[in-house]
């Protein structure tokens, strides 16, 4: 028997009209139809750090990291507890988390990129590896 301690993990539900529309759209315009996804938001990171433009990377992972903290509180996240990045639907606001910490590096908010580092270990420790690879 395992003993569970600390609060439960969230697993955050599919979201099958955004995944259709991320096959078939541009991040840009997935974003706008549903703003209030975490993972249209860190693809759009994603983008606009591949290209190059670290302050714009930084914008949509902080409003994808404020999107996909609203997604864990409207599912029970009560601030603090596990988010497994296997879990799928969790890795959009964990790629958005990833991204914002990322970025926070490379402007040199260096006090914000520790937290973002420590939010992002509590969440999943496995996570970072992931997105890093």
């Amino acid at each position: 028997m395992q003993i569970t301690i600390g609060p439960e993990p969230t697993y955050l539900p599919e979201d099958l009209e955004v995944d259709a529309l991320l096959a078939a759209s541009a991040p840009e315009d997935v974003a706008r139809r549903r703003p209030d996804s975490p993972l249209a938001w860190a693809n759009l990171a994603q983008e606009a750090w591949e290209d190059g433009d670290e302050l714009e990377s930084y914008a949509y992972a902080r409003v994808g990291y404020h999107r996909g903290l609203d997604l864990l509180r409207k599912n029970g996240w009560r601030g603090q507890g596990p988010v497994p990045y296997s879990h799928e639907p969790n890795r959009g606001f964990l790629a958005a988390l990833f991204y914002l910490g990322r970025a926070t590096q490379a402007i040199g908010e260096t006090s914000e990129t520790t937290r973002i580092a420590e939010f992002l270990d509590n969440c999943d420790p496995e996570a970072r590896s992931h997105f890093e690879a």
